[in-house]
């Protein structure tokens, strides 16, 4: 037993180093909003956002374009996974993201989303259920940008991060123009300044009124963040349209499940038919599960114990199935169903159930 728990504070504290030194291997749990919510809680703040609503139905989203008068639309699945625009549907469609140039044509293509399955590299085998589409208004881009803020441990605190290289994925550009993307940290005690704005204005080279409006948008959307204890909030593109306004075309928030208690109104609009189902199930049970790719599953009481367990098995040449933390003062019953989750994990082989006495 001694050399066992010499083993596990081995590991622990090569655990700790590595992820001291490689701060984003950390794994975290966040809330996931749909992009219509995202961008309401933007145009609440007075964040320029296209025009639009979101439908559950061909037949909304007919009224929804005659409502507004529109020639042309956007319909955009809303489902959680990122490269909606490259993907399929189990009716044949192809894309997630389609400009529609009349009515019938929108009515054609929502019944080939709505009720269908969408199949992007983020979603994997399974796929994602598209129950809503969000019908908006077409503009017209002359420019298009990056623009995102993140909780960044490396600098203790948010950090916008700024491309001139938008409208395209953002690992994309870090892998083939990294020189592309500018990091802007923002001294979170005396929150964002006229500086940090200046210096993103000046990153994508914009000017007069322009410039005016990105600055106004840029603290508008720190603040958000801040208000709702995001821990991600990436605006792309973030488009100068040829009639000179500055408007945020496409949002993604996450937030912080810590701070639930803080946002129950955000919390209750989390859609759990996006979620894996053992997600959902380890939730209401109260216990910290992240899947992973793995074939040997982890049951552990404390995440530090975890940590040093998964370490070990990928010390010696295996791979984790999942995080699976019931917690130092976990139940019989929670016990019961966090072992409940092992039949439904891909690929497993071999369970192992690490438990601390005393905790």
């Amino acid at each position: 037993m001694q050399a066992m728990n010499s083993k596990l504070m081995s590991c622990c504290r090569r655990v700790v180093s590595s992820n001291l030194r490689n701060p984003l291997v950390l794994q975290s749990r966040s809330l996931n909003l749909h992009e219509h919510y995202s961008l309401g809680l933007l145009n609440e703040e007075g964040v320029p956002v296209p025009r639009g609503e979101v439908a559950s139905s061909p037949d909304q989203v007919r009224s929804i374009i005659e409502g507004y008068g529109l020639t042309d639309a956007v319909l955009k699945a809303q489902v959680l996974a990122g490269g909606r625009g490259k993907g399929h549907f189990t009716s044949g469609l192809k894309g997630g993201v389609q400009i529609c140039y009349d009515i019938d044509d929108a009515v054609r293509i929502s019944e080939g989303m709505l009720g269908h399955t969408l199949f992007t590299k983020q979603t994997g085998e399974q796929g994602r259920p598209c129950n809503e589409v969000m019908v908006c208004e077409r503009v017209y881009c002359r420019k298009e940008f990056y623009f995102a803020i993140v909780m960044d441990r490396t600098y203790n605190g948010p950090t916008m991060i700024v491309s001139t290289e938008g409208g395209m994925n953002i690992e994309d550009v870090a892998r083939d123009n990294p020189n592309a993307i500018v990091k802007i940290p923002v001294d979170i005690n005396t929150g964002i300044s006229d500086a940090d704005t200046n210096l993103v204005a000046d990153t994508l080279s914009l000017q007069g009124d322009q410039r005016v409006q990105l600055r106004d948008a840029v603290t508008k959307l720190y603040n958000l963040f801040v208000k709702y204890d995001s821990t991600l909030l990436e605006i792309n593109p973030l488009a100068e349209l040829t009639d000179g306004r500055v408007l945020c075309l496409d949002c993604k928030i996450n937030f912080d499940d810590n701070a639930e208690y803080r946002h129950p109104e955000l919390f209750k609009k989390r859609d759990w038919s996006q979620e894996d189902q053992r997600d959902v199930e380890a939730s209401e049970a109260g216990l910290n599960y992240i899947g992973l790719d793995g074939s040997i599953g982890c049951l552990v009481n404390g995440a530090g114990l975890a940590m040093a367990t998964m370490d070990i098995i990928k010390l010696h040449g295996g791979d984790p199935a999942n995080f699976l933390d019931v917690g130092g003062g976990a139940t019989a019953e929670q016990v019961t169903e966090a072992s409940r989750s092992y039949p439904r994990i891909p690929r497993l082989k071999l369970s192992s159930l690490t438990y601390s006495v005393g905790l």
